[in-house]
């Protein structure tokens, strides 16, 4: 094999990496951060309830903008290369991170508290 064939191989395979690390994950790929439970510590048990169905409610609905920029990426990907949802900026990569760790958080707070949040599901 000569050195261009070569060069050109790794620049094919360098370029593929590159495009597939860009796209964007499915929700349930994506780690929780770590939010301090010092953030909710200050509420009372009908507080922490109410936050942590909004919390749910937003990370539900960050979940269905997230799975579409995936599903958007794997078309761009395959159609011409570029994965369309992530480089349109509808990556939600980060928000889904912190709405995990909120969740988390919320939760870790009411039972430190001991209140009862087993009706409420958490995503």
């Amino acid at each position: 094999m000569t050195r261009k064939k070569l060069l050109r191989i790794n620049l094919i395979s360098l370029t593929l990496i590159l495009t597939l690390a860009a796209c964007a994950k499915r929700p349930d790929a994506i780690t929780a951060i770590s939010i301090p439970i010092a953030a909710y510590q200050n509420l009372d048990c009908t507080q922490l309830a109410n936050e942590l169905i909004v919390e749910n409610e937003q990370l539900a609905a960050l979940s269905i903008s997230q799975n579409k920029a995936a599903t958007a990426d794997a078309v761009g990907v395959f159609l011409v290369g570029v994965p369309a949802g992530s480089v349109t900026g509808n990556d939600k990569e980060g928000q889904i991170a912190v709405s995990k760790g909120k969740i988390i958080s919320i939760e870790s707070a009411s039972k430190a508290k001991g209140c009862d949040t087993s009706s409420l599901v958490s995503g």
